[in-house]
């Protein structure tokens, strides 16, 4: 995928350099993959929501999990269904409850059950958007992604975002990884009541300003 884009960067669009790679959650990922495969082609790369390190943990039990739900339905028939897995809505439902959200945002459901049940009602009812082989295909696609092997070739400023509450990045292991990187900043969202886990940073508030200081210094810097 990060090929993919690059060369329709670089072929199709005839750029020949940009001033910011960013992405967000599996973008990110390939925001970490983009700086080592081409590292002169830009100024800086802002991964938000993730980390270079290999699928494991909390992570990767989640998403094998919910794998393993879709492919378990009766209905998936081995890929050969005819109309979608009933399943494939609850293992999406239930992946995004347990992968995001963030603690703080959950309680304020509050105590009683009658409200999360609603909750849960409310994201079952929604209509379906996934197609089971797809949704396999996409989640178990990232099984071997691992970015650290690499990260002595980013030459371009780093200037991660994540969030104190993101379940499936947490930020104990993003600072020794920042230790590796020649010119890197990690920049994180603190939990608050309005954080939203692994979903914080799809909300530009929590880091605009910060952000718009590193693009005006790298218009800056290609100014001099």
């Amino acid at each position: 995928m990060v090929e993919a884009q690059y060369r329709l960067l670089s072929e199709g669009l005839g750029i020949r350099h940009v001033r910011l790679i960013i992405g967000n959650s599996m973008g990110g990922m390939q925001v970490w993959l983009w700086g080592q495969k081409y590292p002169k082609y830009m100024d800086a790369l802002v991964p938000m929501a993730s980390q270079p390190s290999a699928m494991s943990s909390r992570n990767w039990l989640l998403q094998r999990m919910m794998l393993e739900i879709v492919r378990n339905d009766p209905g998936y028939q081995n890929g050969n269904y005819v109309t979608q897995p009933p399943l494939t809505k609850v293992a999406n439902v239930l992946f995004g409850i347990a992968a995001t959200g963030g603690m703080a945002s959950y309680h304020a459901l509050e105590s009683a059950r009658e409200k999360a049940d609603e909750f849960v009602d409310l994201q079952l009812s929604a209509p379906v958007t996934a197609d089971a082989n797809d949704l396999l295909w996409q989640w178990a696609s990232c099984a071997d992604y691992d970015a650290t092997a690499g990260l002595e070739k980013i030459e371009a400023i780093v200037f991660a975002i994540n969030s104190t509450d993101d379940e499936r990045n947490p930020p104990s292991v993003m600072a020794g990884i920042m230790k590796q990187i020649k010119n890197g900043r990690l920049f994180l969202i603190v939990t608050s009541d309005e954080t939203n886990g692994h979903l914080t940073t799809t909300n530009a508030k929590f880091y605009k300003s910060v952000l718009q200081r590193l693009m005006d210094g790298l218009a800056k810097r290609a100014t001099q």
